[in-house]
């Protein structure tokens, strides 16, 4: 058991209590008990509060006669381990940024591998995307990686040996379509190396920020097969037919201020820097209406993938759709009234 969960039990078996859920969680380990007292309970003072490292303890009730016991592990999501357990993902760290907490940042960690994107790390960023993705609280992803590698490309040790039969048997790949079917704004922060895989996954999001010494590229030429994840399909749109032949024939990379300069990145930042800005545009994102930011995301999407006349009725009709919701009466309604507005996501 660990610590925070000894703390836990030891707290409930003080107090003499049984427990009932007090709030839905906003994940499945980030808990928090009301704990109804069936014995009398000593008050509590802020040096009670501060005895314990990760619960914070209080009574309430007209007769003190309830304890009020929070998990308070925040950055960790109150995953229920200690520091030698926090390894709630294997591949993963997940943190909430912004000052209203409406920001979550995903970075890849697997930093012996430059970020080497094996299956089992796709498969949890899949499903911890996924996760956040129903968080009503969050309103944009920030996803990165190390200063070194964004992500050097995928695993090749793992795809080395594969044969015809297995790649299409096991639809390879194919889960990785699924970070291009989130609907929350995704921000790819990309420090050091986007190969390959890398490249591709930072295409799949929906803007792309660069640290000065960031690294493009398509190698897969030399390796003697070609982008599986989407790199001769998004890279074309973002660049260009012929620079994205260059790239994808040559193997060549692009340093991030090239990147910027024929559209690959949204802007370039210090490496320092890096993080920090892109979680700032996305507390932006996160401020207006979530429905609205959806629509707005879904409707840019289609313009890559039908006619311009095809995407100027979807975008007509998503337009008009607004017209039902709370969130566009009262943005224009705050702007008359010249205050700000107060999005309900409704």
């Amino acid at each position: 058991m660990s610590f925070l969960a000894k703390t836990f039990s030891q707290v409930i078996a003080r107090a003499g209590t049984t427990t009932a859920l007090l709030s839905k969680p906003r994940y499945p380990t980030s808990l928090t008990y009301r704990l109804a007292s069936r014995q009398s309970s000593p008050q509590s003072d802020n040096k009670e509060q501060k005895k314990y490292e990760y619960l914070l303890v209080d009574i309430k009730g007209k007769n003190s006669n309830v304890a009020l016991v929070q998990l308070n592990r925040p950055k960790a999501l109150n995953a229920l381990c200690d520091n030698k357990e926090q390894k709630k993902y294997e591949y993963l760290l997940v943190d909430i940024k912004g000052k209203n907490s409406n920001v979550a940042l995903v970075q890849l960690n697997r930093p012996k591998a430059l970020n080497a994107l094996c299956d089992g790390l796709m498969r949890e960023l899949s499903t911890v995307l996924q996760t956040i993705d129903k968080d009503d609280k969050i309103g944009c992803i920030v996803l990165t990686g190390s200063t070194r590698a964004f992500a050097a490309g995928a695993d090749i040790r793992e795809m080395q040996n594969n044969t015809l039969a297995q790649v299409v048997g096991a639809g390879f790949l194919d889960q990785w379509s699924a970070v291009a079917k989130i609907k929350k704004p995704i921000i790819a922060a990309v420090n050091g190396f986007a190969l390959g895989g890398g490249c591709e996954l930072s295409m799949m999001c929906d803007i792309i920020y660069a640290g000065e010494e960031a690294e493009f590229g398509q190698p897969e030429i030399i390796l003697g097969t070609i982008p599986g994840a989407g790199g001769t399909q998004r890279l074309p749109r973002y660049v260009g037919k012929s620079k994205a032949m260059e790239m994808v024939l040559t193997g060549n990379r692009i340093k991030a201020k090239e990147a910027h300069q024929i559209g690959l990145v949204s802007a370039v930042y210090p490496a320092n820097q890096l993080i920090d800005e892109a979680v700032k545009t996305a507390e932006k994102i996160a401020s207006h209406s979530r429905i609205v930011v959806q629509l707005a995301k879904e409707a840019v999407n289609t313009a890559f993938e039908t006619t311009l006349a095809e995407g100027n009725r979807f975008e007509k009709r998503i337009f008009h759709t607004t017209f039902g919701l709370d969130d566009r009466k009262e943005g224009m309604t705050a702007f008359v009234e010249k205050r700000k507005p107060n999005f309900t996501g409704q």
